[in-house]
């Protein structure tokens, strides 16, 4: 099952809060994380990644905190989950897997496919803005993907 990290959750919670408020000024890392009791250095730290990253601004004095470096339309549910837990993997060996760290590397049958799959959930999270998140305006594409359902022919019943 593919989960993201606490730490993801709590970017993406802060990512839409400050998109929320990006016309009322910066947060702090105290306001967020008690408007979503979520612990205070846990909150600091996922913030810090994310202005490290260029997601956010921090701001230094008595009305700082920490805002969008960029419009929420131009950032990316990708961009704020890799920017705390870095690249995204479906699987134990990831892209860099080679003969050397990996004692199933030669005989793997599932390795190239799961890595096709771990691409397609990137483009989904790629897909899908922080603008969209506080809208509330999930792509289409991303919400509610066409997968095809396996049925059973129905049972036949003979009558002689």
């Amino acid at each position: 099952m593919l989960r993201l990290s606490k730490k993801a959750d709590y970017a993406l919670m802060a990512m839409k809060h400050l998109a929320l408020r990006a016309d009322a000024g910066a947060s702090s890392a105290r306001e967020i994380a008690e408007h979503y009791d979520i612990p205070i250095e846990l909150m600091a730290k996922v913030l810090q990644r994310l202005a490290r990253s260029g997601l956010l601004t921090s701001l230094q004095g008595t009305r700082g905190g920490y805002i969008l470096a960029r419009p929420a339309a131009l950032v990316s549910v990708a961009d704020v989950i890799q920017a705390v837990d870095g690249p995204l993997s479906v699987t134990a060996c990831g892209a860099g897997a080679t003969e050397e760290n990996c004692e199933q590397f030669a005989k793997c049958n599932v390795r190239d496919p799961l890595w096709k799959i771990k691409d397609r959930i990137l483009l989904a999270l790629a897909a899908c803005s922080v603008a969209e998140m506080a809208a509330d305006t999930i792509p289409e594409a991303v919400a509610a993907p066409t997968v095809p359902v396996l049925r059973r022919p129905a049972a036949t019943t003979s009558q002689s």
